[in-house]
């Protein structure tokens, strides 16, 4: 790890990241109305999809931690991401794969506001039943605050900027986007950097766990997703793409010092390969067959 900087590494990474989540989900806001978030709310099995999220992928990373008997450090970086669901770039695999682009939106919206409460407690859980509990412990009231400002506030921020001034709203997504996106492109590529002497010491062990939880979390998601195809690969790609900007926030906020952070970064530059892969599969397999652009791939942003 570096020793030149003039400030604490974790200090830029928290804030590049807040930044660029923050950004992201004030943009989401930006473009929702609260008719989609409710239409959205309405047709998710969410019975189905809570529980898959924040039960079954976490229950498989616990048992691939377990069976791969990966050190604690890497067990935590894994679970953190398994608690993490629906990455903001689910929206922009589903639209590539010809899926639901307007289901992926509003669940990509919504999934962060569960995560505020339940993926600490699904980390938790896991963690502990990994035997992990007394070595890593979360520092709950400073990351409930730094989750409602960088998760809650800029998604109700945005909605409520698109209901009262839908003209000005209109007009900062673009630059938003752009903005978050760049800060999160520099923040992955800051925490590499970093943490660079981890990511190159990791084995084949952990990196085989990596693959295996992306791959089988996104079939699981297929699999339950419901009956509509389209739909069954939104909840796939929540299922399998995580959250990295959110796991790497709870990480550097709770864990400051350890491997964790690094391991949230190689496990999900694993899981975003697989994403890409997944989304190119279905996107030349709709070409193959002649399906038309989805309506709603035309109509959204």
């Amino acid at each position: 790890m570096p020793q030149t900087l003039p400030i604490q590494p974790e200090f830029l990474i928290r804030g590049l990241t807040m930044a660029s989540l923050g950004g992201l989900l004030l943009a989401v806001g930006l473009r929702l109305e609260v008719a989609a978030v409710v239409s959205a709310i309405r047709g998710c099995r969410w019975s189905v999809v809570l529980p898959l999220n924040f039960i079954a992928v976490p229950l498989l990373a616990y048992g691939l931690a377990r069976g791969f008997a990966l050190p604690p450090e890497y067990a935590a970086g894994m679970l953190l991401l398994a608690a993490a669901p629906f990455a903001p770039v689910v929206p922009v695999f589903v639209k590539m794969a010809r899926g639901d682009l307007a289901l992926a939106a509003g669940l990509t919206a919504i999934f962060p506001v569960f995560a505020i409460v339940l993926t600490p407690l699904a980390f938790d859980a896991g963690f502990a039943a990994l035997g992990g509990g007394a070595t890593l412990r979360f520092n709950y009231p400073n990351l409930l605050a730094v989750l409602f400002c960088t998760v809650s506030m800029p998604l109700i921020a945005g909605m409520a900027l698109r209901f009262g001034l839908p003209g000005l709203a209109g007009h900062l997504v673009r630059p938003l986007d752009i903005l978050a996106e760049a800060a999160g492109a520099v923040s992955l590529a800051f925490v590499t950097w970093i943490e660079s002497g981890t990511l190159l010491a990791t084995g084949w062990k952990p990196l085989l766990a990596f693959v295996l939880a992306g791959e089988l979390s996104f079939w699981l998601g297929y699999a339950f997703g419901g009956p509509d195809s389209q739909g069954r690969r939104v909840i796939a790609f929540g299922t399998a793409n995580r959250n990295i900007a959110l796991a790497i926030i709870v990480a550097v906020e709770s864990f400051a010092g350890t491997q964790a952070v690094a391991v949230v970064v190689a496990d999900g530059l694993a899981l975003i390969l697989l994403g890409l892969l997944h989304a190119a599969y279905y996107r030349l397999l709709a070409e193959r067959r002649g399906s038309p652009v989805p309506a709603w791939n035309k109509r959204l942003p």
